[in-house]
């Protein structure tokens, strides 16, 4: 979720237990996710941790990605795990970012793909954005088996694996893009992102959008949109302004992203993190 390849704004532990209901253990490594109870108030963390693990499994996360799942859920446990209003307007600003985009496209790396393949698939139909592959501990094997775990997820096309084009001022393997596909791009969803590549992308001249718990983090810092949100709720939720978009015309699109104060949306979630109630 900060500075890492398959860095993760979700929620991640050791602990299968709630500390604050005092519930009954509950397994955090079922055989499947359907075995975890949708009542326990800890439900949405033991599904990603399970969705993260079963990554690893198939190869498309990597185990830098479990422990970049770890510091995700600390920031997310401090929001309540939930989405503040303030994310909620980034949300919308970053939809009406992607309906307004000449060509938007969705970099998705391991721990997007474990955790929001199908997701990731309804915002790119929503909005028209084509869905990249980009790793840092890449390999053809893994940006093989990725791209495969999305089409089984229902995308049409994945870019990623030509590896064309390349960002300018970075030296490891998340500088190789498709030149069609984020070499192209005006509007990047970069979810989950390390900070030097969210640098070199603004520096590019791209409108970033970026989803990431930590709003201290480089990544959210140089966002023109950064939602600061769990992945999992943060995609669909911009799916659904999308959706809500959808027959909005361009001068309504503009007020929306005109109207979003990425600064004060930072601040935002920075003092909920700081002074939020956890009962």
């Amino acid at each position: 979720m900060t500075d890492d390849d398959d860095g993760v704004d979700a929620d991640a532990g050791t602990h299968p237990t709630d500390e604050r209901a005092g519930d009954p253990e509950v397994p955090a490594d079922p055989e499947h996710e359907s075995e975890i109870p949708e009542d326990h108030p800890r439900y949405q963390s033991l599904l990603t941790r399970h969705r993260i693990e079963r990554g690893v499994d198939l190869g498309i996360t990597s185990k830098q990605g479990l422990i970049a799942e770890g510091r995700g859920e600390a920031f997310d446990y401090l929001l309540g795990e939930e989405t503040i209003p303030s994310a909620d307007a980034a949300a919308r600003a970053a939809a009406a970012h992607l309906l307004l985009a000449d060509h938007a496209v969705l970099s998705v790396n391991g721990n997007v793909a474990a955790l929001v393949p199908g997701e990731i698939v309804d915002l790119a139909a929503a909005t028209g954005a084509d869905i990249e592959v980009n790793l840092f501990n890449r390999t053809e094997e893994r940006m093989e088996a990725i791209a495969e775990h999305l089409r089984e997820h229902g995308a049409s096309e994945v870019k990623g694996l030509t590896a064309d084009g390349r960002i300018p001022g970075l030296s490891h393997e998340r500088a190789k893009v498709d030149a069609d596909g984020i070499g192209d791009a005006d509007v990047v969803v970069v979810p989950l992102e390390d900070g030097d590549r969210a640098e070199a992308l603004g520096a590019m001249g791209k409108t970033e959008i970026v989803i990431d718990l930590n709003p201290m983090s480089r990544s959210a810092q140089v966002a023109a949109v950064p939602v600061v949100d769990n992945i999992i709720r943060a995609v669909p939720n911009v799916t659904r302004h999308a959706e809500e978009l959808a027959d909005a015309g361009d001068e309504e699109l503009r007020e929306v992203v005109e109207g979003f104060d990425a600064e004060a949306a930072l601040a935002d979630a920075e003092r909920a993190i700081r002074e939020g109630d956890l009962d």
